[in-house]
């Protein structure tokens, strides 16, 4: 089958075309074959080495599932819903089951609580806005001013243009953050929860000192793949209530894996990056 791989660490120049192996099923496994796939900033970090315990071997497909066929277990997948292109459809598992642990299983997220969600325009911030209006909650988030039509039609209430605002300065009282950044921002954010708040990062453990003057928990988390999540998640797009939102598509391609890449390392995506297959 055709696949993009990776031989060894380094930039997006490793990502090659080759020929590889059509995947072997194991106990509980589905064969299943792609039309398309998604790019997401945890492929670009292992292709540089920064994780390389997610590498066992090369050649390496990253995520698995840049090639015609993937082998998966079948208590992790879900039915596309049929308003769904198989574009939109990959753009929705990890970054949508990202967010909805991030708010619902550390976050607690519950309706009539307030919430803020750093970078709303990637491909986790589009869904967690999206999870958290549905879930009832007041949500604020921070984008460029370019994003603010997006953001706002996804629903948010308090949008923050963070290259001439001060979140810390404007908010408080929050009953969660949703931090995909780290660093400064991070620090900031714990000044606006409120005492029994929860702050979720993608990024970096948060500072257990601040927690705890704050008052509050923080941790770090890598989602974990659940099919009755996914399950929900889909269900919530057949409805119409959860909207894969797609930056750019790239066909399955040395280049266009390249290309995505290379957009994907810039951080300033809106929504989703999709691979197209076939």
């Amino acid at each position: 089958m055709k696949a993009i791989v990776i031989e060894e660490f380094g930039g997006a120049e490793q990502l090659k075309e080759k020929e590889m192996p059509k995947p072997a099923c194991g106990v509980n496994q589905v064969l299943i074959r792609i039309h398309a796939t998604s790019v997401n900033p945890v492929d670009f970090k292992i292709r540089q080495g920064h994780m390389k315990e997610a590498a066992d071997s090369f050649p390496l497909i990253l995520g698995g599932d840049v090639a015609e066929y993937v082998a998966v277990d079948a208590d992790i997948i879900a039915r596309i819903p049929e308003n769904l292109s198989f574009e939109e459809a990959a753009a929705l598992p990890l970054a949508g089951m990202t967010a909805w642990q991030a708010l619902v299983d550390h976050g607690r997220l519950a309706k009539g609580q307030k919430v803020l969600i750093h970078a709303g325009a990637g491909g986790v911030g589009t869904f967690a806005i999206q999870i958290a209006k549905h879930l009832g909650a007041e949500v604020a988030s921070t984008a460029s001013e370019s994003n603010e039509k997006l953001l706002r039609s996804l629903g948010v209430d308090h949008f923050i243009n963070y290259k001439k605002e001060d979140f810390s300065e404007i908010l408080s009282g929050y009953d969660v953050v949703l931090d995909t950044m780290g660093g400064d921002i991070q620090r900031d954010s714990f000044k606006i929860l409120k005492p029994g708040g929860h702050l979720v990062s993608l990024v970096e453990q948060p500072d257990e000192t601040l927690a705890k003057k704050a008052d509050v928990t923080a941790n770090v988390f890598m989602m974990e793949p659940k099919g009755d999540q996914l399950d929900q998640l889909a269900e919530l797009a057949a409805e119409g209530k959860l909207r894969p939102i797609i930056d750019e598509t790239y066909p399955l391609s040395e280049q266009g894996l390249r290309e995505a890449h290379d957009k994907s390392e810039t951080h300033h995506t809106r929504g989703k990056l999709v691979i197209r297959v076939e």
